[in-house]
């Protein structure tokens, strides 16, 4: 399994996890309520939570090739999202298994 992390800084975490949930819950399973959500992907999972002034994300999959395309997609749908924020950065973080 291959993990990574990303903690993105923003003022509506709660608002693009909620709008990314139910974005990717038209075509896959999608769950949220108010402090967290998960994504689950036919490449893998993404479970999403709210902090403080930041969205707390972590990625995982069989694959690294799995990992990276699902971080992609995350973080495209995320930025156009929050096009309000143009630096808006999504760095996401490999973590050890």
């Amino acid at each position: 399994m291959h993990i990574s992390t990303a903690t993105v800084a923003t003022a509506h975490a709660q608002r693009y996890m909620v709008q990314l949930c139910k974005h990717f819950g038209h075509k896959v399973t999608a769950e949220f309520d108010d402090q967290s959500g998960r994504i689950a992907f036919p490449m893998g999972e993404t479970r999403l939570a709210v902090a403080p002034e930041a969205l707390e994300l972590s990625a995982q999959a069989e694959t690294r090739d799995d990992l990276a395309r699902l971080e992609g997609v995350i973080a495209s749908h995320l930025k156009r999202f929050a096009f309000r924020e143009p630096d808006l950065a999504v760095d996401w973080r490999p973590t050890p298994a």
